[in-house]
């Protein structure tokens, strides 16, 4: 190809453009993955194969990553009052949001397991999160925030009989509008203040109530809040001071007489990551809600829906290591570097099989979690999830920026431009662990109940002894464990250190008992040998590559 110079020649092309990967578009995200489908196979009690077949290529197709790409070029903005000074303050999104949150109410993703309880409906749950979550995890702040709602508002009856059935609507409304006008609802939160953070007793924010107070009492609330995930939602669970402590409240964006409910968005947060989903500072000037179980224990109440969020920033930050390694590896069989493809290259190699075993491992305990989740009438079930949450959000989003780093590195300087999927990926990779509570107070959750709950300890060491006799040095690290944890001492110094102790364990457990020998043998190598997890990439030889990388990614 030519082209006609100013002075009348040509201009000669300049080069040819060759070696390089294509976008990694229209293919079946659910089709190849294997693991994926190996934990279904596993622990689902009917073949979810034909229905995740048809969600796994939806989510993939070019239409898809056109709308998560659109969101998060166009962030939402904020008109706090319309043109004739009145106050409204409406979050404006671009079309391409609506459309994934759209997509993700339809299918389910914010409420099935209630509309559809069964033996295995948070595990469908989660593969299809798990899925869509690859593609765009912004927009599925709502999406959590909506699902977590359910089991806290279960402390008030009266509540969630009320408004449930709009909360739980496979219909997506964003009119900024009263709720009686709406079919579908969605709910945010709103708990940390500017002087506390985490330590939410430290609020300031004050309940007053109306006539007589109490659960499912109308209150007024006067404050503000630091972070309010999606303001745009319907309701929120928001915590305030009462006279017998901190409780939890339910705060309507639209009072139930149509006026506008004084909640006011001060300025939305502008953030490095998750930026297609809008996060807010408010005040409360005077704003109605209703008390949601009993006075003073609205830290009690409101953890069932801190508990489902963070299980799902486990899924979260899984789909997003998954995602990472498809893109690393897609990149590697599409380029050659001195003299042949980069997936052929031994050092290349490691690197990938090393992401692979750590993408497989997290899926395999996030997985596991919403297992336990479907059995809560089984004892052992019930303690295990209860340490599995706090364990998995902890170490899986603790793992994540870092494994989103060296994929980034693996597309090199393309992956560093916010063209490519990659640079998206790593601004989203430390959110999850940051959110619902930053690492340090997951290990001294995790603290806190092996000292209350020695039932959670008990099955989690019944979990890993499942696999016992299965690889050496899982069971050599599981008798170290056991005996360290016998010893009096106060953990709170190494409560990280314990921490990643039990977070790999039952992850090598999963891979032993579930996972092909090659890639168990290889993650309890690299991650339970003497020198214990090193930088990604320094697997020992003897491993077979191939094998690891065609089951991390099959090739189309």
């Amino acid at each position: 190809m030519t082209q006609r110079s100013t002075q009348g020649g040509t201009l000669k092309t300049t080069h040819e453009v060759f070696n390089q990967p294509p976008v990694l578009a229209d293919y079946n995200l659910f089709d190849r993955d294997p693991a994926l489908q190996d934990g279904l196979d596993q622990w689902a009690s009917s073949s979810e194969a034909e229905k995740l077949h048809e969600f796994g290529a939806a989510v993939g197709s070019s239409q898809m990553l056109a709308r998560a790409e659109q969101a998060n070029a166009n962030p939402p903005g904020l008109v706090t009052h319309d043109r004739y000074g009145h106050r409204i303050d409406e979050v404006q999104f671009h079309p391409a949001y609506h459309e994934l949150m759209a997509f993700s109410i339809e299918n389910g993703l914010h409420a099935s397991p209630w509309t559809e309880p069964g033996p295995d409906a948070q595990l469908r749950r989660a593969a299809r999160y798990y899925l869509l979550a690859q593609i765009e995890a912004a927009h599925g702040c709502p999406i959590t925030m909506t699902y977590a709602a359910i089991p806290a508002l279960r402390h008030q009856p009266d509540l969630l009989a009320r408004w449930g059935d709009q909360i739980t609507a496979r219909v997506y409304d964003p009119a900024n509008r009263p709720m009686a006008q709406k079919r579908g609802l969605t709910v945010g939160m709103a708990m940390t203040e500017k002087q506390g953070g985490s330590d939410v007793r430290a609020n300031t924010t004050r309940a007053f109530p109306v006539d007589d107070p109490g659960p499912g009492q109308a209150y007024e609330l006067i404050g503000h809040k630091w972070f309010v995930s999606a303001p745009m939602s319907d309701l929120f669970l928001v915590l305030a001071q009462t006279d017998e402590g901190l409780g939890c409240f339910l705060l309507p964006r639209w009072r139930p007489d149509g006026q506008k409910n004084a909640l006011e968005i001060q300025q939305l947060k502008k953030k490095m990551g998750n930026v297609a989903n809008a996060s807010s500072e408010t005040e409360l000037r005077g704003a109605l809600a209703w008390m949601v179980g009993p006075p003073g224990r609205g830290i009690q109440t409101i953890i069932d829906m801190v508990s489902a969020t963070r299980y799902d920033c486990m899924i979260g930050s899984s789909a997003g290591m998954r995602q990472a390694l498809s893109q690393a590896i897609h990149h590697c069989r599409h380029r050659s570097a001195f003299g042949r493809p980069l997936i052929a290259q031994p050092l290349m190699q490691n690197l990938l099989s090393d992401l692979a075993l750590e993408s497989e491992a997290a899926m395999w305990l996030a997985l596991r979690t919403s297992h336990a989740m479907d059995h809560q009438d089984d004892a052992h079930e019930k303690a295990f999830a209860r340490l599995a949450t706090p364990v998995g959000k902890y170490w899986i989003c603790k793992r994540a920026p870092n494994h989103a780093y060296e994929a980034m590195e693996v597309v090199g300087g393309t992956g560093v431009m916010e063209t490519h999927v990659m640079a998206r990926l790593f601004r989203e990779s430390p959110v999850n662990a940051i959110w619902e509570g930053s690492g340090n107070v997951q290990c001294l959750d995790i603290l806190r109940i092996m000292d209350k709950a020695p039932e959670a300890v008990a099955a989690w060491f019944a979990e890993m002894d499942r696999a016992k006799g299965g690889n050496r040095l899982l069971d050599q690290h599981i008798a170290g464990l056991k005996s360290d944890l016998q010893k009096s001492q106060d953990w709170t110094w190494q409560a990280r250190t314990l921490a990643d102790r039990l977070a790999v364990g039952m992850q090598a457990s999963l891979m032993v008992r579930f996972s092909p020998n090659a890639s168990a043998d290889a993650f309890c190598a690299s991650r339970l040998a003497e020198h214990g997890v090193h930088h990604y990439g320094c697997l020992k030889p003897g491993f077979d590559a191939d094998r690891l990388l065609d089951r991390a990614f099959p090739a189309a």
